[in-house]
């Protein structure tokens, strides 16, 4: 079964990148996130959409996968 919420490390590495780049990414809202109490996770969907975005810029940065 695929899981719903990854820690922010597991999300890291599912799209191999860093974990610092993915708090990053979540602190511009590019990267979907929840808190649980005191834990931030991040929705497999918002990985998938964060993917899907990527796929349809050609060039990659901040300011392009802003929505």
């Amino acid at each position: 079964m695929e899981k719903l919420l990854l820690t922010p490390e597991e999300a890291a590495e599912t799209l191999s990148i860093g974990r610092t780049r993915i708090y990053e990414l979540m602190a511009l809202g590019v990267l979907g996130s929840v808190q649980i109490g005191k834990s931030r996770r991040v929705p497999m969907a918002s990985v998938h959409e964060f993917v899907e975005r990527l796929r349809q810029v050609e060039t990659v940065d901040d300011r392009t996968l802003r929505t």
